[in-house]
């Protein structure tokens, strides 16, 4: 049976990948300012994803490039709601200036993974969005505190990681365990398959755990993103899954 599903990379984070990836996926998150990028690497990324018919989204950060927002960083919820209407903002004026709907707000990194579990962070987060007055969609991990949080409030897409282990609760496994990685093309695809087929994720531990999601990511600075990206394509063809 044919299934639609979305494919998302994180890009305009210098990794060099961007005009490779493009081709293959649907919609990108654009680094904000937050963790990476500046004016021109956010217009560099937009105008790249027009000319490819690839959805664009904001991927804001805590404000902290030197850890590429890799980092939890401790400011008070208002603070933390104030620099997501920021950098939300600021990219909303690039995309408006070059004739682009923004599609979507996904958080990055430390930033996406706290909010995830901790009810002050995702109210902080939600407050930030809504004071945009923007028309958008959030990215969330499924069953997680953020997408209860927001649900009601704002348009929500699932997302999940084609290129990244889960533990059993549904979080990540921290990027210092050897095993947090997906290296191989091919179990890249096995997860993702397992995920839009049978809505289950195999954790670290071997259990199956439900997973609903429509969006996959793959991130850009992954050391083998574009081989991981061609061969799930060719994949996906054979399996009847296709992109909108």
């Amino acid at each position: 049976m044919k299934k639609i599903i979305d494919i998302n990379a994180d890009l305009g984070e210098g990794s060099g990948n961007d005009e490779k990836l493009m081709p293959l996926i649907s919609s990108c998150s654009i680094a904000c300012g937050g963790h990476f990028g500046d004016e021109d690497s956010m217009l560099k990324a937009i105008r790249l994803a027009k000319k490819n018919n690839v959805q664009v989204g904001a991927h804001p950060s805590f404000l902290d490039k030197e850890n590429f927002g890799r980092t939890i960083i401790f400011i008070s919820e208002n603070e933390l709601s104030e620099t997501l209407f920021q950098q939300i903002t600021n990219f909303q004026k690039l995309c408006k200036k070059e004739g682009v709907n923004l599609h979507h707000v996904k958080l990055h990194g430390a930033l996406y993974n706290l909010s995830s579990v901790d009810v002050l962070t995702a109210e902080a987060v939600l407050k930030g969005i809504i004071k945009t007055n923007v028309k958008t969609k959030l990215f969330v991990p499924y069953n997680s505190i953020l997408a209860k949080k927001s649900k009601n409030l704002l348009p929500l897409v699932y997302e999940a990681f084609i290129d990244r282990r889960y533990n059993d609760d549904l979080t990540l496994v921290k990027r210092n365990c050897d095993t947090a990685i997906i290296y191989s093309a091919e179990e890249a695809w096995d997860q993702l398959f397992e995920m839009v087929i049978q809505q289950k994720v195999t954790t670290r531990s071997g259990l199956k755990k439900e997973m609903i999601a429509s969006s996959f990511c793959v991130h850009s600075d992954h050391v083998n993103a574009v081989e991981i990206l061609k061969y799930i394509r060719e994949q996906m063809k054979i399996n009847s899954i296709y992109t909108l």
